[in-house]
């Protein structure tokens, strides 16, 4: 079992994101998998989830993932978790929106010799109360922009 393999789908997630493709996100899921966005929106399946993404894309500039997994758990041979913790970078600027951070939560299953999304969750990371949270996550986000130059 490879870490590496697990994570190449969150990361093709991400970049499908990044390039604003529903249809490249949605291809990444089971037949029958969920997504539960940052605003508790559910769409289960590969059509519901297109049909959810793909007027955001439309009519919305959406800002881009900056993202570092935290953690890879085998379940089994053939069923993994990811958590990675997540920042978005708005149109036109170059500094992550602190207000968005968000806790990124994937089951993905073994299908064949492919790996795809049964479970994507992205859950608001506000802290409430406890705003060093915050900017200790922030901090760690922005670290990997400037490592990659793009800040």
């Amino acid at each position: 079992m490879e870490s590496k393999d697990v994570q190449a789908v969150y990361k093709k997630l991400l970049d499908a994101w990044n390039e604003r493709s529903a249809e490249g996100m949605a291809a990444l899921f089971t037949e029958d998998g969920e997504s539960i966005g940052f605003d508790g929106s559910q769409s289960i399946g590969r059509q519901e989830i297109l049909s959810h993404l793909k007027p955001i894309f439309e009519h919305h500039p959406t800002a881009r993932f900056v993202s570092k997994v935290k953690d890879v758990l085998f379940l089994s041979s053939e069923i993994a978790l990811i958590r990675a913790i997540a920042g978005m970078v708005p149109p036109g600027q170059s500094d992550i929106n602190p207000n968005v951070n968000t806790h990124h939560t994937l089951v993905v299953v073994k299908r064949g010799e492919d790996w795809q999304i049964q479970l994507f969750q992205n859950t608001p990371a506000q802290f409430h109360g406890r705003p060093e949270l915050v900017e200790e996550m922030t901090e760690e986000l922005r670290e990997l922009i400037r490592v990659s130059g793009t800040m």
